[in-house]
Formats: structure tokens, C-alpha cells, sequence
């Protein structure tokens, strides 16, 4: 007889077809082990409540602050949260390379910028810390061109502008508002991965064509080829080292190969695509049935609150 029912719960947002293939497959493969997957339910949270799940998946709480502090109250009651609420919270793209620079993997050069506009409930004295004029000439001495102007925290290709120009740098700058913007190196690549990483174990590397017209076909427009066992050895190496070093159990990684080298450019995707009709049916299996054993394995730990302490209460301990 299994023991007690295990909870896993799936926190979505918009998304439809993943939220809706993994609850299934879960319950199919895993109920008679003393799992159930269901989607949360929440109206408001206190303080004295039980969250009632061993695993819970976030897919949307960067877009909702409610659901982000519910899973940070999840998380300290002993909840194992994918991905890690705490350090999601104080994640960005500029610090992210240089963790992976520490990682040994392979970054564009990057420097983040002072915000072009004062963001809320700030005025000019709130940046009398900067010197003004930026020193644009020794900021483009070091990135060069082409290179990219993002948002640091921005996912989505929200407001990225490549620019190849002095002029076009300045442009859209002035054109950022108030979002901290990051600039940079630009890799112009001959061959270009997107990769999953589940577990901070597993791998699936997929060509992907970032310059295709829509999303469909990105999986599709691609070199056929196989992929050369030295690079994907190198690239799975990358993807485990950075998932490791950031702790992220589910992350997309994006690498652009210039000269044999790949370049990570994007992996801060703590709730990464996994839409059907984007995929591709071989790699929305791979990702439902990856992304399935993980959480169960989770679900079936015996695991004990972890209480705040000066160093943080990322994820509670196994028992």
C-alpha cells in the first residue's frame, strides 16, 4: 500500500498545453506511489496555515508578487519550491555572468547601466552617487559592436534592442525609461542551442534559430545535422554548471557558438518555455516526463522546515 498522498502543486500562469500535460501525466504514471499533482487554489495565506503540498512548481509568480511571498511562506514551511523563490527574487542577467564567469563558462563581455529615467519615488538626489556624463567612450571601447541593450531583469525579449552603432546605443537608451538596462557583446555565431536543465542533472540540447520569424518555427528552421559530440559534451557540461551554480532545478540555457566556443547569453529562465505547439512533440515529451520524475522525487523526500536565519532559508532539508 502506498503511504500517505504526496501533494504536488502547480502554480500557472497563461501557459495551457505543459501545466496541462504534466498534471495528468503524473497522476497516470505516479498515483498508485502516493502522488497527486493538482493546479493551486488560493485565496488569501496566513501565517499559521499548512501549505498541504511537498512540491509546489512556480511558472508564474515573477509576474505576481502575491504568488512569490506565498511561495517564499511555502519554502520556509518546508514546501520544496521549483525554482527557489528566494534566489529568484535576487536574481538578475548582469550577476548571473558573473557567476557563470566563476563557473568557468563562457560569457559575452556585459555592463550594466545607470537607469536612464529616476524609477518610482525617486528623484535627482537619489542618484547623486553617479557621475554625469557616462563615459560612453570606455563603455564601448569594452563591449564593442554589434552588441545588445536589455533589460537586467527583463525575459521575453522584452525591450531588447540590438544596436550597432554609437548613435543607436544612444537611442535606445534615451528610449529604456526606467528599466536598469545591461549592454551586451553581441556573438555573431555559426550555430546556436537552447537547452533544458531539470534536476540540475539532466539535459536536452535542441538547435534553435533565434533569428526565425515567430516562435513555431525556431525548433524547426535549423542546421539537421548532428550536433559534435565535443560540443555537446561541452555545452551539457555549461548547462549542469550554471544550474548548479545559480540553483535552478528547471532552466532554459541559450548558447551562441562563435569560433568553436559556446557563449551562454541567456539562463536566467527559471520558468522556461515548454509549450507544445513551440517545442515540438519530442521535446514537449522529454520535458513532461523530466520535468515529471524530478518533482516526484522531490514529493517522496521526507523533508523539515527550514527556519530564516542570517544566511538565508533557501530550501528546506531533507530529513
Amino acid at each position: 500500500m502506498p503511504r500517505s498522498i504526496r501533494n504536488i502543486g502547480v502554480l500557472r500562469g497563461m501557459e495551457t498545453t505543459f501545466p496541462d500535460g504534466l498534471i495528468p501525466h503524473i497522476n497516470d504514471t505516479y498515483g498508485a506511489d502516493g502522488i497527486h499533482a493538482e493546479f493551486v487554489q488560493l485565496d488569501h495565506v496566513s501565517m499559521a496555515a499548512d501549505p498541504g503540498y511537498a512540491v509546489l512548481l512556480d511558472r508564474i509568480s515573477h509576474e505576481v508578487p502575491f504568488y512569490r511571498s506565498y511561495l517564499k511562506w511555502a519554502a520556509l514551511k518546508g514546501t520544496y519550491v521549483v525554482n527557489n523563490p528566494f534566489w529568484w527574487s535576487a536574481d538578475d542577467k548582469f550577476i548571473d555572468n558573473v557567476i557563470a564567469e566563476a563557473a568557468d563558462v563562457a560569457v559575452p563581455r556585459s555592463a550594466i547601466l545607470p537607469h536612464k529615467e529616476h524609477p518610482p519615488n525617486t528623484d535627482a538626489e537619489s542618484f547623486r552617487n553617479l557621475t554625469f556624463p557616462m563615459d560612453w567612450d570606455a563603455l564601448i571601447d569594452y563591449i564593442g559592436f554589434p552588441a545588445f541593450l536589455k533589460p537586467y531583469d527583463g525575459g521575453g525579449w522584452r525591450g531588447v534592442t540590438k544596436v550597432r552603432t554609437r548613435e543607436e546605443l544612444l537611442a535606445a537608451y534615451d528610449a529604456s525609461g526606467t528599466d536598469c538596462m545591461m549592454l551586451q557583446e553581441g556573438i555573431e555565431f555559426e550555430d546556436y542551442f537552447r537547452c533544458y536543465g531539470v534536476g540540475r542533472r539532466d539535459v536536452r540540447v535542441m538547435r534553435y534559430n533565434p533569428a526565425a520569424d515567430n516562435a513555431q518555427t525556431r525548433y524547426t528552421e535549423v542546421d539537421p545535422s548532428p550536433i559534435d559530440p565535443a560540443m555537446r559534451a561541452r555545452v551539457e557540461r555549461d548547462v549542469l554548471a550554471l544550474c548548479t551554480a545559480l540553483g535552478y532545478d528547471f532552466n532554459t540555457v541559450e548558447f551562441a557558438v562563435r569560433d568553436g566556443i559556446p557563449y551562454a547569453i541567456d539562463f536566467m529562465n527559471p520558468a522556461p518555455d515548454a509549450d507544445y505547439h513551440t517545442v515540438g512533440a519530442e521535446n514537449y515529451d522529454w520535458v513532461i516526463r523530466t520535468v515529471g520524475a524530478f518533482l516526484v522525487e522531490k514529493a517522496l523526500e521526507d523533508r523539515t522546515p527550514r527556519p530564516f536565519t542570517a544566511h538565508g532559508a533557501l530550501e528546506p532539508t531533507a530529513a
